[in-house]
């Protein structure tokens, strides 16, 4: 008996076409590609992941082996398409910065700064919190599966082979930033409200009794009440940040 073996190395180049854009998009995204998380990790989860893609869009890929300069452009196409679907999911979790850092520097936090276990660099204290909750709802929702589901139907925008449309990702990663910053400064719209008020009045106050050391009094008063109303408001904003991801990755997912 003979076991015809010849079809292999097209599967295998196949293979590591799937995993250049599963492996790029899993670097990027929130919650499996920080920088405090193993690489061994993000590697078997990227290989776990390809080996249940493979099966399903094996038919897409057309590989020939005698062409290899091909198949190398097709393999960067493929890491940029996995860039592209991981840095629009990471954006997303950037609006939680965005609205840490506004709320930080209305109750007078800006200054207080601690590493960011998700950017592995300095951050608001605040910022980081959110983030942090941001990514543990995202898994206690599974709306990480949205993730997986875009990557997925990636294969129904980005046919493999195909020319990355760069008009079409410019606009993407346009809209991602803009939706970002947007949705960061909506969430912290309570305490940009709160600011004004807080700081008229102390104006107001510093002017009726000039005597009265206004900074001293107004500093601890605005930590004390920036937080009794972050933890009035802490759901609802939660909430509008996972309404905002999953919108942004149905967007990523083909309507059938």
């Amino acid at each position: 008996m003979r076991i015809d073996i010849s079809l292999l190395p097209v599967l295998a180049a196949s293979f590591m076409l799937v995993f250049a854009r599963v492996g790029a998009m899993v670097m990027l995204l929130p919650g499996l590609g920080e920088s405090n998380i193993p690489v061994r990790i993000k590697l078997a989860i990227a290989l776990l992941l390809a080996l249940i893609i493979l099966p399903l869009h094996r038919a897409d890929y057309h590989v020939n082996l005698d062409a290899l300069p091909a198949l190398l452009v097709l393999m960067m196409y493929e890491i940029l398409i996995g860039i592209v679907l991981g840095a629009t999911a990471r954006v997303t979790l950037a609006a939680l910065q965005v609205a840490g850092s506004v709320i930080a520097q209305q109750l007078g936090l800006g200054f207080v700064t601690s590493v960011d276990p998700t950017q592995g660099q300095q951050g608001v204290v605040i910022g980081n919190f959110l983030t942090l909750l941001g990514v543990t709802m995202l898994f206690a929702t599974d709306s990480h599966h949205l993730v997986i589901a875009a990557l997925n139907d990636s294969y129904s925008i980005f046919s493999p082979g195909e020319i990355v449309p760069s008009g079409d990702v410019a606009a993407l990663a346009t809209r991602a930033f803009a939706a970002a910053f947007k949705i960061g400064m909506q969430l912290s719209a309570p305490f940009l409200v709160f600011g004004l008020v807080f700081n008229i009045g102390l104006g107001v106050l510093a002017r009726l009794m000039p005597q009265m050391q206004v900074y001293f009094v107004g500093v601890p008063l605005s930590i004390l009440a920036g937080f009794l109303i972050f933890s009035v408001v802490l759901a609802a904003m939660m909430g509008s940040f996972l309404d905002y991801f999953v919108a942004v990755m149905h967007d990523l997912i083909p309507i059938r």
